[in-house]
């Protein structure tokens, strides 16, 4: 070993082959933090009052085939501006179905009661999707009410 003139020995550093890890941990604990304040911040179901549209109405070449949803959960089916039937949901499905497949083009609106359960018209239009094959299926509503300025 080498020596100094005051005598002393000088020692060789060894490298040290370890990682340091506490900078990592900061940057984690702060993050973490961070999503801890924000989390409760996050809302997945909000109430919102959907707007009204003054849209204008679809005009088509056929006239669509309507089916109505009333207050008690009633079906009722009108093809091409013949009287409204009272049908069950199988019915519905057949009649629909048979329709749709002679006139691919032609659409089905859904015109479900205000007061009629969301999911009875939900269910409807699930069933006339999947069951009856249609693919031009939708809600109908009534033009919006023109409000005071």
């Amino acid at each position: 070993m080498a020596m100094t003139a005051t005598g002393r020995r000088i020692r060789k550093r060894k490298l040290k082959a370890e990682i340091n890890v506490v900078p990592y941990i900061d940057v984690m604990l702060v993050l973490l933090i961070i999503f801890m304040v924000t989390a409760p911040l996050l809302n997945l179901g909000v109430d919102v009052n959907l707007p009204q549209s003054n849209a204008k109405s679809i005009h088509e070449k056929k006239d669509p085939v309507i089916v109505s949803v009333d207050k008690d959960g009633n079906l009722f089916l009108t093809i091409q501006g013949a009287k409204n039937e009272a049908v069950t949901s199988e019915q519905l499905i057949a009649k629909v179905g048979a329709f749709v497949a002679n006139n691919p083009d032609v659409s089905v609106l859904v015109a479900g009661d205000g007061e009629a359960p969301y999911q009875t018209v939900y269910n409807v239009l699930t069933d006339l999707q999947t069951k009856a094959n249609v693919s031009r299926a939708g809600l109908m509503s009534s033009p919006a009410e023109a409000t005071a300025r």
